[in-house]
């Protein structure tokens, strides 16, 4: 029996996805074949009910120079970031000579807008190329893992840090026992940690299977968060739901007494409890689920092909690795996958090897259908992409259920 890594209690395998590569591993022609591969299986925690996966992947595997995602990459996501950067300038960052510190700071989205207001700040992201974005847009980065020695360092030189902040990054890490304690030595004793990442319970509703892979090593719910911050001393003080990636939520956790415990937290974990998020049928359910729209998905690829009709995918996204290498589809059914990010162009989808090629290729002509892996932005593509609607094309989706729209 595997042990869960925040409590030790034993953790119920539920879901396996067999032999995958790293979702973010765009291989090159000339490299294909290369990928680093793992089993992907999520289990629950009986005891915590924390849901994690059952093999770790090495983080120099999944977060090196060539990681490709950019949050500028997002319409949606620049916003999103821009009005959380300007809310903290309002209220925690309104005293004398604060200091912000992100945990996983990307191409300096968020931070940026903090630099320019003149707010002390400081990036850790382990991704050279994705720093010296960051770097061009005025923000300060340290290259490196936020683990505990990187915080003690950060703390000698600069001070505690008045908030701690990391956005869809924090349940990529496997090791969070040392990550909490960095946070531990570096927040000021009226500080708050503010995570945010893709809702549990979101996730089981929607049956957005594809949401579990490498980066994902756990999937939070506001229990098992709070249980979390509570086993390494600190309070969940604060939740909010947030719309973007299909469903998230923002935790603000600080030390116990410094900040009032809002009622929004005891409300959602009594709607887990009706949801069913403590119980392990709930799990082996959803992934009945998965394997029910994994077979639907290929039956209709296969029947439109059979017919003759062109699919293109659309958006080259880390979870599309495990719809793609889990179904087995390759470019027989889908020829190519347009994406915007430069990074990926030119080469090849994770274990399938299906080419990546820039959105202007879409049109060139419309296909009729398009499959979309970047679901959880559908609104702003299909927005986007309004003259794709207008010559008859379809979109193909798979979450909840798959589907034609």
């Amino acid at each position: 029996m595997v042990q869960c890594r925040i409590c030790g209690g034993p953790v119920d395998e539920f879901i396996d996805f067999g032999r995958q590569p790293v979702s973010d591993s765009f291989v090159t022609p000339e490299t294909a074949g290369s990928e680093y591969f793992f089993r992907l299986a999520a289990g629950f925690c009986t005891e915590c009910t924390m849901v994690q996966l059952i093999e770790e992947v090495p983080r120099e595997q999944m977060f090196h120079e060539d990681y490709p995602y950019r949050s500028a990459g997002s319409v949606v996501m620049r916003e999103h970031f821009e009005k959380y950067a300007n809310q903290l300038l309002g209220g925690e960052l309104t005293g004398r000579d604060p200091f912000v510190v992100e945990i996983g700071s990307n191409d300096g989205t968020m931070l940026k807008t903090i630099g320019r207001a003149g707010v002390r700040h400081l990036g850790v992201d382990p991704s050279a190329q994705v720093a010296e974005f960051a770097r061009a847009e005025g923000v300060r980065v340290r290259t490196d893992f936020f683990q505990e020695t990187s915080a003690r360092e950060i703390a000698e030189a600069d001070g505690p840090a008045d908030v701690i902040f990391s956005a869809n990054t924090f349940s990529h890490i496997a090791y969070i026992d040392s990550v909490l304690r960095g946070v531990d030595t570096l927040l000021a004793p009226d500080g708050i940690f503010v995570i945010e990442d893709r809702y549990l319970g979101s996730i089981i509703a929607q049956n957005a299977f594809d949401q579990v892979y490498d980066e994902h090593f756990y999937l939070f719910s506001v229990g098992s968060v709070r249980t979390m911050a509570r086993r390494h001393g600190f309070e969940l003080a604060d939740v909010q739901p947030l719309s973007v990636h299909g469903g998230s939520m923002r935790y603000t956790i600080a030390r116990p007494g410094r900040r009032p415990v809002s009622t929004a937290v005891t409300e959602h974990i009594e709607r887990e409890r009706e949801a069913g998020l403590g119980r392990p049928e709930t799990y082996h359910r959803f992934a009945e689920h998965a394997r029910t729209s994994c077979r639907d998905l290929v039956q209709l690829l296969t029947e439109l092909r059979a017919q003759g009709r062109s699919v293109v995918g659309y958006g080259a996204t880390a979870k599309s690795a495990t719809v793609l290498n889990h179904c087995g589809i390759g470019t027989d059914l889908v020829p190519f996958i347009c994406d915007n990010t430069p990074a990926k162009q030119g080469r090849l989808a994770p274990g399938a090897h299906i080419p990546v090629r820039s959105p202007e290729e879409f049109a060139k002509p419309y296909p009729d259908y398009a499959l979309l892996f970047a679901w959880n932005h559908a609104e702003e593509i299909m927005a986007k992409e309004r003259e794709f609607r207008a010559a008859g094309g379809k979109w193909i989706l798979y979450v909840p259920e798959v589907h034609i729209v």
